[in-house]
């Protein structure tokens, strides 16, 4: 019976900031070790943009579809950086193809590869690193938010109060009050409706 070989799905990404870089730099080594390792290409899937930036990564997006359909069986890349913007970002995407049955393989870190026991072992460190990296973000959150109370900033919802024009409109709907002419929203709320309750039947309702 003649194995099947493995299909892997070679992605590659290039920022937007640097208009001369060339995917091939990543591609051309990748290629290379597939064939060495006698795998086949199941697809090239090229960004150009941030890493960040996943509204633009459209064959990035089409890479995890493919990976999710298990039209490919191992996914490469070039190095981390060229796929994921954080340790948290690559553990996710890593533990969803690893629930796949999907492979995963750093081409110029070899020993990343989770196909081995030393790259899964590796995971494992990784996941570690990953843990860290949400501490570190969440207490940078709580330092941030406890500095600007001290330095007296309002946090959570702007207050209506400090809307552009409230004084303004605050004393046009008085003076348009004291003329028995309330404005329509005053009007609404009053029967109810601003609040998306019904009048009670027989009510009156000013006009």
């Amino acid at each position: 019976m003649i194995e099947r070989r493995l299909r892997v799905g070679l992605a590659a990404r290039v920022s937007t900031r640097d208009k001369n870089q060339d995917p091939e730099v990543q591609l051309v080594p990748m290629r290379e070790y597939l064939a060495r390792r006698g795998w086949d290409v199941g697809g090239e899937y090229v960004d150009y943009a941030r890493a960040a930036d996943f509204t633009r990564r459209q064959r990035w997006k089409q890479l995890l579809a493919d990976a999710r359909h298990r039209r490919v069986d191992l996914v490469a890349v070039w190095k981390l950086d060229r796929a994921w913007r954080s340790t948290i970002d690559c553990l996710n995407a890593l533990k969803d193809w690893e629930a796949r049955g999907i492979g995963f393989i750093c081409v110029s870190q070899p020993e990343l590869d989770t196909t081995t026991p030393i790259g899964r072992l590796l995971m494992t460190v990784l996941a570690a690193v990953a843990e860290f990296e949400r501490d570190l973000i969440r207490e940078r959150v709580l330092e941030g938010l406890e500095n600007a109370r001290r330095k007296g900033a309002r946090l959570g919802r702007p207050s209506v109060l400090a809307r552009a024009g409230f004084e303004k409109r605050w004393l046009e709907v008085r003076l348009m009050q004291a003329r028995g002419r309330a404005p329509v929203g005053d009007r609404r709320r009053d029967s109810g409706a601003a609040h998306g309750r019904r009048a009670e039947p027989g009510a009156a309702v000013s006009c």
